[in-house]
C-alpha cells in the first residue's frame, strides 16, 4: 500500500503540473493536487523506509486524501452540467477538480479496504 501512496502522490504532482503548464499559469491554485501529491508521496515513503511509522504515515495520507477529497468533491455535482454542454465558468479548473477528487475517492476506497484487510489479517 505504501508504494501505492507514492505512485499516486506522483500522479498528483505530475497532474497539478501538467494543469498549471495546460492553463497557461493563469492561476498558482492549479498546483493544488501537487501539493496533495506531494505529501502523499513523502507519507508513503516514509512508510516503505520506517517500518515503525508505517501505520502512522499511512493513517496521515489517507486522511490527507479524504480532505483533499473533501475540498473538491463539489465540482464532481458540477459534471453533468459540462457533460450537457452548459456555460460553466472556469471549465478547466472545474474538470482538475473533478479529476482529483475522483483521483483521491479511489485511493481512500483502496486504503480503507487495506486497513481492513490487515486488521482481519491480524485478528485470523
Amino acid at each position: 500500500m505504501a508504494s501505492f501512496t507514492v505512485r499516486i502522490g506522483i500522479l498528483l504532482v505530475v497532474f497539478g503540473v501538467a494543469s498549471y503548464v495546460m492553463t497557461g499559469g493563469a492561476s498558482v491554485t492549479a498546483f493544488i493536487p501537487s501539493v496533495i501529491g506531494a505529501l502523499l508521496a513523502v507519507c508513503g515513503l516514509v512508510a516503505v523506509r520506517n517500518e515503525a511509522a508505517r501505520k502512522h504515515a499511512m493513517h496521515a495520507a489517507v486522511l490527507i486524501a479524504l480532505i483533499g477529497f473533501i475540498g473538491t468533491a463539489s465540482a464532481l455535482l458540477r459534471i453533468p452540467d459540462l457533460l450537457n454542454g452548459a456555460a460553466v465558468p472556469r471549465r478547466p479548473a472545474l474538470i482538475a477538480r473533478a479529476s482529483m477528487a475522483v483521483i483521491l475517492l479511489v485511493y481512500v476506497v483502496v486504503s480503507v479496504k487495506s486497513f481492513v484487510d490487515a486488521r482481519i489479517r491480524r485478528k485470523g
